[in-house]
């Protein structure tokens, strides 16, 4: 389906997936909304790479760690275009960190940027006075396991988890809400492949997968209009591994 006409914001848009996500909405004819906090070059040589290929796109800085920013990322996008029609809520954090050592200030970071700065931004879209018609949250695949190694993380993600779900009930059925929830895709920032390969053996199809595994998956999420709620686990059945928060 084509999205000619809409204009699609994603944050974290810079780099890694998504750059991805970005690249392959523009690609499918929508207007792109780059957001960035520090990866300035990296956001303008996309945007400018998009408008070649005849879309238009404008890269946006805003760091999502400070108070109230989804509202501030979104009055910048609205200065840009009209309506936001697809919102991407891709950017996030993953620092280490247990119960031994978890400060305060981790939770508190984690939180703001992984969890409530999409709500903010959520609320914003579905403030606008031509509605938005979706949004999809990125999530990780262990929401449903233990990853001690990564408290604050894992517990801001589940909260995204949830947000998903309640915003699901209370946006429609003007708006959807779902989620993709990646597995061994991309290694965490400062790892090589070498992170993924030790570990291809926690999913039941020992694999590695690819960006564009999650991306078609976003795509399948926008263009098919009688889905909300759901979260779609590209992780070759990671999240088969038990149900840590099952009774």
């Amino acid at each position: 389906m084509s999205l000619c006409g809409k204009t699609a914001l994603i944050t974290g848009s810079a780099r890694r997936i998504g750059r991805a996500c970005a690249l392959k909405l523009a690609k499918e004819g929508s207007d792109i909304l780059i957001h960035y906090n520090s990866s300035r070059d990296e956001a303008e040589e996309l945007a400018r790479s998009i408008r070649l290929n005849g879309q238009n796109a404008w890269a946006i800085q805003q760091d999502l760690s400070e108070r109230n920013s989804g509202a501030l990322l979104m009055e910048k996008a609205l200065k840009k275009t009209d309506t936001v029609d697809i919102l991407i809520n891709s950017a996030s954090i993953f620092p280490r960190g247990n119960w031994k050592d978890s400060e305060i200030e981790d939770f508190l970071e984690n939180y703001q940027i992984n969890a409530l700065s999409p709500f903010i931004l959520s609320r914003e879209f579905a403030r606008q006075i031509n509605k938005g018609e979706c949004i999809i949250n990125f999530l990780d695949a262990r929401i449903v396991d233990n990853n001690s190694s990564h408290l604050a993380y894992h517990l801001s993600k589940r909260a995204l988890f949830t947000l998903t779900r309640i915003l699901s009930s209370e946006l429609a059925p003007k708006i959807r809400v779902n989620a993709i929830a990646p597995g061994l895709i991309i290694p965490p920032p400062g790892e090589t492949q070498e992170y993924l390969k030790k570990r291809i053996d926690s999913n039941p199809l020992k694999k590695i997968g690819t960006v564009e595994q999650l991306t078609e998956s976003m795509s399948f999420l926008i263009n098919n209009s009688f889905i909300t709620g759901q979260v779609i686990f590209v992780d070759g059945g990671r999240h088969l591994r038990g149900s840590f928060y099952g009774l």
